[in-house]
């Protein structure tokens, strides 16, 4: 592809990523996409190959901006620290929309594991966080690492659900202190 198309794809990968920011991914439809980012469907399909590419590049995408909080929240401190840390992330407002598309993709992946677009994103997001977790850890414990984890997701599904962040906020406070 020319360095003209690769732009072209980046650009308007960056808008439909936007989009789906926005919208989220239930009943993404190719036409209302293409014409909100001033492209058609036949150029989406040229670029991507076919919708479940451009799934898979809008999830490569997402991950993408998963990896940079990864990184932002790591440092120094023990376990609870970073928990701490992963906590305030996502517990801020201003992540609601990218948490609630991390949501659907991590949805979408345990409901179809098979081999298309969203095969694999939710077992990636796990190790990623996992590997994080271990990072931080004095002594490797699997288990105390999958514990916070499922802590946080569940405390992250019932801040999307209810806002009751004071709540989620004394919960998480109430597991860390016990790491």
């Amino acid at each position: 592809m020319s360095e003209e198309g690769s732009a072209r794809q980046q650009e308007l990968l960056e808008a439909a990523y936007a989009w789906v920011l926005e919208r989220g991914w239930a009943g993404m439809s190719l036409r209302p996409l293409a014409e909100a980012i001033g492209s058609s469907p036949r150029v989406l399909l040229f670029l991507f190959g076919s919708k479940d590419g451009l799934v898979r590049a809008l999830l490569a995408r997402s991950r993408a901006d998963q990896l940079a909080v990864v990184d932002a929240v790591g440092g120094g401190g023990d376990l609870a620290a970073v928990g701490g840390r992963v906590w305030a992330w996502l517990a801020a407002p201003e992540h609601r929309a990218l948490l609630r598309l991390w949501l659907e993709g991590y949805t979408h992946s345990v409901a179809d594991p098979g081999d298309g677009p969203w095969a694999g994103f939710a077992a990636r997001t796990v190790a990623d966080w996992d590997a994080l977790f271990a990072e931080h850890q004095s002594v490797d414990d699997p288990a105390e690492r999958a514990l916070l984890l499922a802590v946080l997701r569940g405390a992250l599904l019932d801040l999307l659900a209810t806002g009751d962040a004071a709540r989620l906020d004394a919960a998480v406070a109430a597991h860390l202190a016990r790491l």
